[in-house]
This record gives structure tokens, C-alpha cells and sequence, in this order.
């Protein structure tokens, strides 16, 4: 299988890479290869590759309160650089991978979404992801769009490496309590588009598989959750002193939902599957930041 992804350094992108196992090729293409706000550049890199397979989009434009005094940069990566790879892939009858967010929705649904409630984002990063759901989908009919939440993993930025780090220098951590969404290890979101790779390489526009989908490890969560889950993996004989907090202790530009808990049942139905407890994943990237340290 040969896999052109766009983003060779993200968190998703990084573990694609770390995953693929004999017979999955993956050409990585970073920033520097590709400019994600030059869709010509964009459609050329699709329209040149040599033999594909699927296309994966793993890079977007991820800073949330930083896009809202970066709108028309915002949209250029998440919107109008994934159409542009929609319409590439429509040419050449292949299959696009999108990845999107739980941050599509305003947090005002009492339970969890499903792919069919309707999205409402606070900000503009959530409706720059929205407007790249719309795009890909409107112009590929081989287009799976993924929807993820609070992605954590060994690499880059994220919840788990900066409660790790603020933990060295703060006396005592406030954690938000009332935001409730996923937890979702971007090994596993790797893991699963790896397994499907060849069954979605082969189906038919008009397929079940393509469409939205909502891939989260199981089981919800506030922040506040995960940091004691974090702490009691990492420091169980001292952990750090935390205090739960609303999300008003800490005013951001771009308004967070307080909930944003992402239904799974469709990719039950569809694939037969479910990722593991979102638990079960941190204690592997834990063991994974050990080994880490101790090659270092």
C-alpha cells in the first residue's frame, strides 16, 4: 500500500511513520516540500505522485486562539488546502483521509455527538475545520473525514507533555474541570487508518466507509481526569498538588465547549471496531516517554 501523506512532523504524521509496517509505503511531504496556501502547489504534488494508493491529509493549522488574529491563514491551511487536495483526488479517482476535530461543535448537546447532529463552532479554528469537512467532501466521493479529539502522543505539543512540564516548576496546577471530551492517542488514530488502509484503498465511491466518522479512544473525560490519570502513571509515589478549575480561570481567545464528547458508533457499525479505553493508551505513551528518557 502507498500512502502520499501531507505533514511529516505532527503528532499523527510522526507515528503514520513510525507504524507502517512491511508493504505500506508512505511518502511524507512537509511544509517545506509543499506550502499548504499555494493550492496549485498542492494539486501538483497529487497530480505528479507516482503510484497512490490513498491520500492522507495529517497537516492543518492547529493553534486555536492564535487563529483568531489569523483568520485568512487559518482557512488556507484547514479549508482551502484540503479542497484543493479533494479536487486532485477526484482527478485521479483516488481516495482522500481528512482529519478534523470534535471542535466542529458548540458543546451545547447534552450527551455525546454523532456524525449527524449538526455543527455550530465557537471560533475560527473550529470553523475553518468545518469549512474542510465541507470542501472535501463536496468534491471528492471517495473522502473519509475523521473527526478526533485531545490528541496526546510521545511527540510534539500536547495536554500530556505540558502537564509533564508544567509539573516541574508549579508549585500547585490548576486544571480545567468542566471541558469533557476523548482522550485519543494519535498512535491509535494511526493504527486504525494503517488497518483500514487496504479496504479503503478498494472501495467504490458511494461505500459506507466514506463519509464522516468520528474515531476517538473510548471513554470520556475532563482535563482535570487525564492530569490525574497522567500523575498517577508518572509520579504514583509524589504526585503534584492540583487544584480542579472552571474554564472561565482561564479567559482564552477562542471560546471553548464544555463538551465535546464524540460518538463512536458508527465506526463500530462500519468497521467493526473500537479504539481501546483512552486509559489503557496514555499508559503505552508513558512507557513510551520512559523508554525515551533512558535512551536519551
Amino acid at each position: 500500500m502507498k500512502i502520499l501523506q501531507f505533514g511529516a512532523t505532527g503528532q499523527l504524521a510522526r507515528e503514520m511513520l513510525e507504524r507502517a509496517g512491511p508493504g505500506v509505503e508512505i511518502t511524507a511531504l512537509s511544509r517545506a516540500e509543499v506550502d499548504l496556501t499555494h493550492p496549485d502547489a498542492i494539486a501538483r504534488a497529487i497530480g505528479e505522485a507516482g503510484e497512490t494508493d490513498l491520500v492522507l491529509n495529517a497537516a492543518a493549522y492547529t493553534a486555536v486562539d492564535k487563529a483568531e488574529a489569523e483568520p485568512d491563514l487559518a482557512y488556507a491551511v484547514n479549508a482551502w488546502a484540503p479542497a484543493a487536495m479533494a479536487k486532485a483526488c477526484q482527478a485521479r479517482g483516488l481516495p482522500l483521509l481528512q482529519i478534523s476535530t470534535d471542535m466542529v461543535f458548540s458543546g451545547d448537546k447534552d450527551g455525546p455527538y454523532l456524525e449527524t447532529d449538526g455543527p455550530a463552532p465557537l471560533h475560527v479554528y473550529g470553523a475553518s475545520k468545518l469549512a474542510g469537512e465541507q470542501a472535501v467532501l463536496n468534491a471528492c466521493d471517495r473522502a473519509l473525514v475523521m473527526r478526533v479529539s485531545w490528541l496526546f502522543s510521545a511527540y510534539g505539543q500536547n495536554f500530556l507533555q505540558m502537564m509533564l512540564r508544567l509539573a516541574k516548576t508549579q508549585p500547585v496546577l490548576k486544571v480545567v474541570a468542566d471541558q469533557r471530551a476523548c482522550p485519543t492517542a494519535s498512535g491509535d488514530l494511526a493504527a486504525f487508518i494503517l488497518s483500514q488502509g487496504d479496504r479503503l484503498a478498494k472501495a467504490p465511491a458511494g461505500a459506507r466507509e466514506w463519509g464522516l466518522l468520528h474515531v476517538v479512544n473510548a471513554g470520556a473525560a475532563s482535563r482535570y481526569d487525564m492530569a490525574q490519570a497522567i500523575f498517577a502513571q508518572t509520579r504514583p509515589d509524589d504526585p503534584p498538588v492540583m487544584e480542579p478549575v472552571p474554564t472561565s480561570a482561564f479567559p482564552t481567545p477562542a471560546r471553548r465547549a464544555l463538551n465535546a464528547v464524540l460518538d463512536t458508533g458508527r465506526m463500530q457499525e462500519v468497521f467493526s471496531l473500537q479504539l481501546r479505553p483512552w486509559q489503557e493508551a496514555l499508559e503505552d505513551v508513558v512507557a513510551q516517554l520512559s523508554a525515551q528518557k533512558e535512551t536519551a
